[in-house]
Parts: structure tokens; C-alpha cells; sequence
């Protein structure tokens, strides 16, 4: 006889199997399916299953992330149409010579600027740069793509504003200074984790590398003058807010000055200045929009079941050790997002006491796992949706095979560093 409630339970944990095999699978038949279409179909049954009533529902969904991506993908896109972003590409990569020194280029400028600018930025901004350096020099757009996904996760790793779950561990655990803390355990092991992610994308992608590099060349840009000067206008905003930002984190921790806020702020310039505001807005990336509000909902059904808070409690893990919180952080990342994760862990470091270095195993355990699969950091989401809307993509297989090996290398240089200053 089947316990109807135990099995309900499980309901929300089979959708998500479900949403993982779609995204894996991308087709049935001749059906192309889309990162956003399996996750929207996902939050569609938890809802209709009643596995999440439409009032926890609607709560679940973090509005700051939301108004966050709004805002950057409303710069992004004027970056893009008025050719600014192409002015950008080619003062940063002028230089390079060979492929080597263009991946290089990518994964450590790219990579450092996600500590202060946010790994989502930085896909939203970096995403068309890639696919405009693979159309110039005649790479594969899978290599510049997986080098820009690996530099912003990467990156994002060694500072408190690097990505949301950072920002909730270094608000939540009571980190003093922390960006002197993340910058002095994670600093170093992450240019070492540049370095490990050049290398695998050599050896998985060695005959791109051979290639010669096509001599920066004096190609025609299109130039829209007024769109540049609001576009430099709120790149200029996002760049002094963050700087504010890291200020207030830094003197002032009790002052709330949200992300959203800095979006929204820059996106002003465009929104109230350009007389292409209706397009912009229009052709801003909706299909992500909606991938994460689908998200939010489903992960919020999961979460309610309890199923991974009673394996958690069930296995008898030690959440004190840092091989444990990192491994853990990694691999459940995959599953249930990283910020609700360490939303789960903080509760538990707080009763228990948590020392500085198991909050910074956490941080980086939770996000290091965005490159091991697609689904391990909403900045993979960015990157590929946004390919997609111009004719490339990276297959989940194809992230998987360089993102687990990747990952656990990765993993295990934190781990040695962080045990090292325990």
C-alpha cells in the first residue's frame, strides 16, 4: 500500500530530475527545448501539483535579483546596439597574439572584474564580446564562451560581492572586513584556479589553439554616438555605486544598499535619456527573466519537502569539517542553487559556532560548483541563453565534460589552502 504523503514528498524532487534531463537532453524528437522552457515547465507543476501554494509561491521569488538582471540586461543590450561593447573588445584584446594570450585575456581581466562588478554582469556584458572575438578570429564560440563562464565563476569566488551567496555569507556569518578576509584566504588559490581552467581549456580544446590568430584588424564598427555616451554614462554609475558599495560593506555594514538598486540606478541614463528605450527594453533577454523567477519556485517546492535537510541530517555529515562543506557545497549547489544552500548552512554555523575559514569553505565550495554544470551558477544561464539568441549554444554535455574534472581540481586547491590557514 503506497504512504501518499511520503510519496508526495517526493514530488517536487522528481520535477526536478525531470527539469535536469530536459535541460540535458535539449530535444524530443524535433522538439528543441530551451534552459527556460524546461524550468518554466518545472515551476508550472510544482504549482499545479500543489506541491507550493501561489502565495509562498509569489514570496519565493527574490525580487532584488530579479530588478537586478533588469537593469543590467538593459545596459548590456545598449552596450551591445550602440557598439560600444565592440569599442571595449577591441581596447582590451588588441594585444593578444596567439590564442593563449586571448583565453588568458579572457579568464584573468574578466575574471578579476567579477570580484567587483558581479559574475552576473559580467555574463550579461562579456557574453556578446565573446561571440563577437570567435566571429573575428575564427574560434570555436564554445571555447570563448566556456572561458568566459569559467573566468566569472572563478573570479567571483574571492570577494564578498563577487555573487549573491558570497553577499549572504559575508552579511550573515558576521565576517569582519570582508573584503581583506575573502581577499586573504581566496586570492591566491584563485589566480591558481586561472591558471587550472587555462589548462583544461587547452587540452580539451587543443586544436583551436593551434590556430593562428588573426591580426587585429581595422574592421568596420557601427557606432551609434549618442547611445555610446548614455552607455559609458551607466557604465560609469555601476562602476562608482559598486564602489560606494564596497565602502558601505566595508564602514558601514548596517546601511542596505542593494544590488537592484545599482542596476536600476544605472539603467536610468538609458531608460529616460535614449530615444531607442523602447527597444532596448523590448530586446532585453525576457526568456532569462523568466528562467529565474521559474527557478526561484521550483527550488522553493523543493526546498519545502525537506528531503535534502533530512538526507543532510540522516547521512550524519560533520558541517564543521571544511572537506565536508566544501564537497557538500559543491555538489548540492547542483541541485537546490547555491544561495539557498547556504542560506540552509548559516542557521546551522550559527548554533554551532562557525570558525572564519569554515564561512570562507562555504563561499567558496558553493560557488566554484558553477563550473561543474550548467545549472551550478545562474551565470552559465546568462551566458548560454544569451548565445542562444544569437545562433550558439554550449550543450550540457559538452560543459559537463570539461566542468566536473574542472571543478574537482578546483575544488581541491581551496581545500588545501583553506585546511593550510585552519
Amino acid at each position: 500500500m503506497v504512504d501518499y504523503p511520503m510519496a508526495l514528498e517526493y514530488i517536487s524532487i522528481m520535477v526536478l530530475a525531470i527539469v535536469f534531463v530536459l535541460i540535458a537532453v535539449r530535444k524530443i524528437g524535433n522538439i528543441r527545448i530551451k534552459i527556460w522552457q524546461a524550468m518554466t515547465l518545472g515551476a508550472v507543476i510544482v504549482l499545479l501539483t500543489g506541491q507550493i501554494n501561489p502565495i509562498d509561491a509569489f514570496y519565493s521569488v527574490n525580487l532584488d535579483v530579479i530588478v537586478f538582471l533588469f537593469g543590467m540586461f538593459v545596459v548590456g543590450e545598449s552596450m551591445q546596439r550602440s557598439g560600444y561593447l565592440n569599442l571595449l573588445s577591441r581596447r582590451l584584446f588588441y594585444r593578444a597574439r596567439s590564442v593563449d594570450q586571448l583565453i588568458l585575456l579572457i579568464l584573468i581581466p574578466i575574471g578579476l572584474l567579477s570580484a567587483l562588478l558581479m559574475n552576473d554582469t559580467l555574463a550579461i556584458i562579456g557574453t556578446p564580446i565573446a561571440l563577437g572575438l570567435s566571429k573575428k578570429h575564427g574560434l570555436s564560440p564554445k571555447l570563448l564562451l566556456l572561458a568566459l563562464a569559467f573566468a566569472v565563476t572563478t573570479g567571483s569566488v574571492m570577494s564578498p560581492i563577487g555573487n549573491p551567496q558570497n553577499l549572504l555569507v559575508a552579511s550573515s556569518g558576521g565576517i569582519d572586513s570582508p573584503f581583506i578576509t575573502f581577499v586573504q584566504y581566496l586570492a591566491l588559490p584563485t589566480m591558481l584556479c586561472f591558471i587550472v581552467a587555462f589548462l583544461f581549456l587547452r587540452f580539451f580544446y587543443r586544436a583551436e589553439f593551434q590556430k593562428p590568430l588573426v591580426e587585429n584588424q581595422n574592421e568596420e564598427i557601427h557606432i551609434d554616438t549618442q547611445l555610446v555616451q548614455i552607455s559609458k554614462l551607466s557604465l560609469l554609475l555601476i562602476i562608482l555605486l559598486i564602489g560606494v558599495k564596497v565602502i558601505v560593506v566595508v564602514a558601514a555594514p548596517w546601511i542596505e544598499m542593494r544590488l537592484s538598486y545599482i542596476a536600476i540606478i544605472a539603467a536610468l541614463p538609458i531608460i529616460l535619456l535614449s530615444r531607442k528605450r523602447v527597444d532596448i527594453v523590448r530586446n532585453i533577454d525576457w526568456p532569462t527573466l523568466l528562467f529565474f523567477v521559474s527557478m526561484f519556485v521550483l527550488m522553493a517546492s523543493v526546498w519545502q519537502s525537506g528531503v535534502f535537510q533530512e538526507l543532510i541530517s540522516t547521512l550524519g555529515l560533520d558541517l564543521t569539517s571544511i572537506p565536508i562543506i566544501i564537497a557538500v557545497g559543491t555538489l548540492l549547489s547542483q541541485l537546490i542553487s547555491n544561495v539557498p544552500l547556504v542560506a540552509l548552512f548559516i542557521p546551522i554555523f550559527s548554533s554551532n559556532g562557525a570558525s572564519l575559514v569554515q564561512l570562507i569553505a562555504l563561499a567558496a565550495g558553493s560557488t566554484i560548483a558553477g563550473n561543474m554544470l550548467v545549472l551550478g551558477a545562474a551565470s552559465n544561464v546568462i551566458i548560454i541563453q544569451n548565445a542562444e539568441r544569437h545562433g550558439e549554444t554550449i550543450e550540457f554535455s559538452e560543459f559537463a565534460k570539461i566542468g566536473i574534472p574542472l571543478t574537482l581540481v578546483q575544488s581541491f586547491v581551496y581545500l588545501v589552502f583553506l585546511l593550510l590557514a585552519s
